[in-house]
């Protein structure tokens, strides 16, 4: 089978970098499995920053600025991610969003004009439902992606769509979607979920944005079949449209333990990735715990200080990513009066640790020898980059959808201990020193947890390497269904074990070489096991 060079795919992600990046990864991977021209549209600010991601000059994705104003919205101006905005604000950011409706229709017209065909299809961020109509109105379809894994994914949506959660006389309770195994608990609830009764400005935006994103073609979501092959299914039976797992969506180098430096950030580090390394370099395997909370998150005063505490108290050495906790300034500079007096001179006088500000260069550090675990906010991205390299985790969710990410890790892989949630609790430098002690101890329970990661980061690191270097597999077909533009098969799986389930779907877009045939046996090259285009191999034999 070979490509059409002119096909062209649309993506339209979220405001945020942590939905940005993962768009990207999946669209250098269409690309360079298609060929295919792949266009990622946003705004000039999130353009400019994917800009600065890019490594290679030589990279084919073409890069589209959509106007945006945030000042006419009454957001602050160059307000053009969630990043740096504070909590109240971000529901009037996300409604300001719809905003780009006009201006993404335009685009794809555009293309379409251009090309003499509208584009192959569109794939958007699975809170821009809007976009299922614009693609519709501009004569294509519209493909869903959430950069969340498929049990956030189903807890976010299911909690958002079967309002209200205001149950008094039980802290617990059960979630659709989910085995009544799966109790979730109140406090697991951002306070704004917890409040919601669909009247209100966050029921607002979310509701009709998940409604309408599962009336999409379908839904790629980014994660692994191996790794979440129980919460996949979970999902697909939830959303009622197919799920294609196209994950993980990480650096190829991360996931082949290369020694190149496996992260370009487009931000200016507050240590060098050298001098990381360096200090990595002169401890112990596994003794190392590495502090982060994402790129846009931060905790209290109060936390921050308990933390430091219990850092100082366990003796073990760490890199701890700093940044000015809830109520300063995020972009201002970080304070000694944040932490205990003395605490820098005692740390770097003892050797016990590093403190960066802003940001590091997680990657290179969770892969490491020397890093045994990773105290995170169990946002996505960090929870597959932690566990592609077998680290466990100590989880503090703050936001989204962190708490169920971080209530899987616990309770269906066993791979994590959760010290807190959000930023409103009480945090004892006690608490901070047992859960380290408990994880870092590699007997008993750390031991446990180690091991379980382990295993989750060889089935990773296994499934892309399966991806990279294809596979041969034989199908036999039921039927081929043309509905004007897509040929949707239904096969039956005959010899690849990676595959789950007895028939799969298999989507071929504007497969033209394919004819209507019933049944038929043929046999592909498989250049990556997982989502609809990813199928796009090279058709090697088809009998009748």
């Amino acid at each position: 089978m070979s490509f059409s060079d002119d096909e062209h795919i649309v993506m339209l992600p979220l405001l945020a970098h942590g939905h940005l990046i993962p768009f990207l990864a999946l669209a250098n991977q269409i690309q360079q499995t298609t060929g295919f021209i792949v266009t990622i549209a946003n705004t000039p600010l999130n353009i400019n920053y994917l800009r600065s991601t890019i490594a290679s000059s030589e990279s084919k994705i073409r890069l589209v600025e959509l106007p945006f104003c945030s000042t006419n919205h009454g957001l602050p101006p160059n307000t053009e991610n969630t990043e740096n905005l504070s909590l109240d604000r971000l529901i009037d950011f996300f409604h300001a969003t719809k905003s780009l409706k006009t201006p993404f229709y335009n685009l794809l017209v555009d293309i379409t004009q251009k090309q003499g065909k509208p584009p192959l299809c569109v794939i958007t961020d699975f809170l821009c439902g809007w976009a299922v109509d614009v693609a519709k109105s501009a004569g294509t379809v519209n493909v869903t992606f959430t950069t969340a894994g498929a049990y956030g994914t189903l807890a976010y949506m299911s909690l958002w769509l079967n309002l209200p959660h205001r149950n008094p006389d039980c802290d617990e309770f059960n979630v659709p979607g989910f085995p009544d195994r799966c109790r979730f608990h109140i406090t697991q609830l951002h306070r704004f979920l917890r409040m919601a009764d669909g009247t209100d400005t966050w029921s607002r935006f979310f509701r009709p944005q998940l409604s309408e994103s599962l009336q999409s073609y379908g839904m790629l979501c980014n994660t692994d079949e191996q790794v979440e092959s129980q919460a996949l299914e979970w999902l697909r039976k939830f959303v009622k449209i197919p799920v294609w797992s196209v994950g993980p969506l990480l650096p190829p180098s991360l996931l082949n333990k290369s020694n190149t430096s496996k992260q370009h950030s487009g931000k200016v580090p507050g240590l060098s990735t050298e001098k990381c390394l360096e200090w990595l370099d002169l401890q112990e395997p596994d003794t190392v715990l590495y502090i982060s909370f994402g790129s846009q998150n931060t905790i209290s005063a109060s936390q921050m200080m308990g933390l430091a505490i219990g850092l100082e108290e366990s003796k073990i050495p760490f890199i701890w990513v700093t940044r000015p906790p809830i109520g300063f300034d995020l972009k201002g500079g970080f304070i000694s009066e944040w932490l205990p007096e003395g605490y820098e001179e005692r740390i770097a006088t003892e050797k016990q640790g590093l403190l960066v500000k802003n940001w590091a260069p997680q990657l290179d550090i969770l892969s490491h020898k020397s890093t045994g675990a990773f105290l995170s906010h169990c946002g996505w991205n960090s929870v597959m980059e932690s566990l592609s390299q077998g680290v466990p985790i100590i989880g503090w969710p703050l936001a989204a959808e962190q708490t169920y990410n971080s209530k899987m890790l616990v309770e269906e892989m066993g791979v994590a201990v959760e010290l807190t949630r959000g930023v409103q609790t009480s945090v004892e430098g006690k608490d901070v020193k047992k859960a380290i002690e408990l994880v870092m101890d590699k007997r008993g329970k750390g031991r446990e947890m180690t091991e379980n990661a382990a295993k989750i980061g060889q089935q990773i690191r296994a499934s892309a390497m399966v991806e990279e270097q294809g596979q041969w597999i034989e199908l036999e077909y039921y039927h081929i269904m043309d509905d004007g533009m897509n040929y949707r098969m239904e096969a039956k799986d005959m010899s690849a074990p990676l595959m789950k389930g007895a028939k799969l779907g298999l989507h071929f877009i504007m497969c033209g070489l394919l004819q209507k045939v019933s049944p038929c046996r043929c046999i592909f090259y498989i250049d990556h096991v997982g989502g609809p285009f990813k199928y796009l191999g090279q058709l090697i034999e088809l009998e009748y």
